[in-house]
């Protein structure tokens, strides 16, 4: 099978609003936002699961939020300690469980078919899991990653 001709998109919404996140979704050409957040809910104002996917409707982007893909809150602590390599060891430690895989797989099979963006909170996507979620589609799929920035 041949690589799809589009990227794996990642975002981080961590110093943006709302508007800012969606538009550059937009110009990006993303149909589907994939939250990769293990908890989908924000302090940030309109990043909460509910209000996020409506808002991502109302822009013609289609949202679904796969919280197996997610970092168990142990890495969550690593990671705002700044612990990011602790961080990466306990969430592929949690990529090996079933529920973890089977995500992964439904996340790949929408990225063969759609363009694709995963949420997470971090901007840098040097400290965020997601960029270990896109390399593993990207393994399998054989798609570039672009990390996409509001």
């Amino acid at each position: 099978m041949t690589a799809p001709d589009h990227p794996i998109a990642t975002i981080g919404y961590e110093r943006s609003p709302q508007p800012e996140v969606i538009g550059r979704l937009q110009a990006s050409g993303v149909e589907l936002l994939i939250d990769v957040r293990a908890i989908a809910s924000s302090r940030r104002a309109g990043f909460s699961k509910t209000l996020l996917g409506g808002s991502l409707n109302t822009a013609g982007i289609d949202y679904l939020h796969l919280r197996d893909l997610g970092t168990p809150k142990p890495g969550r602590q690593a990671a705002r300690a700044g612990r990011i390599g602790e961080m990466r060891a306990i969430f592929d430690e949690h990529m090996t469980t079933a529920a973890a895989l089977g995500a992964l797989e439904q996340a790949i099979e929408a990225a063969r078919e759609r363009r694709v963006c995963l949420l997470c909170f971090e901007l840098d996507p040097a400290c965020c899991h997601r960029t270990a979620v896109a390399e593993r589609i990207a393994a399998r799929t054989g798609q570039p990653i672009l990390h996409l920035f509001p």
